[in-house]
């Protein structure tokens, strides 16, 4: 019996549309609505971030971004830390430039930015040190100056309810931090509510 002569016949059409469901929902997606974070956790507090870097103005804007996304997010509600059951603590430990497009006079026309923290969790009830995370990374590029191009958007909503930091020479620069640090708080926001 050729393939063509299989396809033919209604009831083949049948086994093997049966078939297809069977494996298409015997394999699922693996996707669930529910947080993996233990439900004896519904509260946790934000320590203001410290910062070890040589720039000006990052940590407050981080801190800000971290707190929103847990408000916006409402799975643990942000408390004082002698009210909250977590208490989260990061220190940004690295901030980076890196040229990624050169023009002809070898000067940087598009770079890469890093911000770089550390972060630790920890229950408050018990003092334990639930996980700690030593490099959790937020990442932008950026056109410089000498490109005499902007990037005229932001990823996200970085825009839109962050602040632009106001530490660097150019605007360009100033937007990709904040873009950097809102990703970096969304890493860290869903390094919490995640698996450990």
């Amino acid at each position: 019996m050729t393939q063509a002569s299989i396809f033919n016949k209604p009831l083949h059409w049948v086994g093997l549309l049966l078939a297809g469901c069977a494996m298409v929902i015997s394999a699922g997606c693996g996707y669930t609505a529910r947080s993996s974070l233990d439900p004896v956790y519904q509260s946790i507090s934000v320590s203001p971030f410290y910062d070890k870097t040589n720039e000006y103005g990052l940590q407050i804007p981080l801190t800000n971004a971290v707190i929103r996304k847990f408000t916006a997010d409402s799975r643990l509600r942000v408390k004082k830390p002698e009210e909250a059951d977590l208490l989260l603590e990061g220190m940004i430990i690295d901030f980076q430039r890196k040229g990624l497009i050169y023009d002809r006079k070898d000067e940087t026309t598009q770079a890469l930015l890093v911000v770089i923290a550390s972060i630790r969790l920890t229950d408050q009830k018990t003092g334990e040190v639930l996980w700690q995370e030593p490099a959790v990374s937020g990442e932008t590029t950026f056109y410089t100056r000498a490109a005499g191009l902007t990037s005229g958007r932001l990823r996200g909503n970085a825009e839109t309810y962050m602040n632009p930091v106001r530490s660097f020479t150019s605007e360009e620069e100033n937007r990709a931090a904040a873009e950097a640090l809102e990703q970096l708080a969304s890493e860290i926001v869903y390094r919490v509510l995640e698996p450990w």
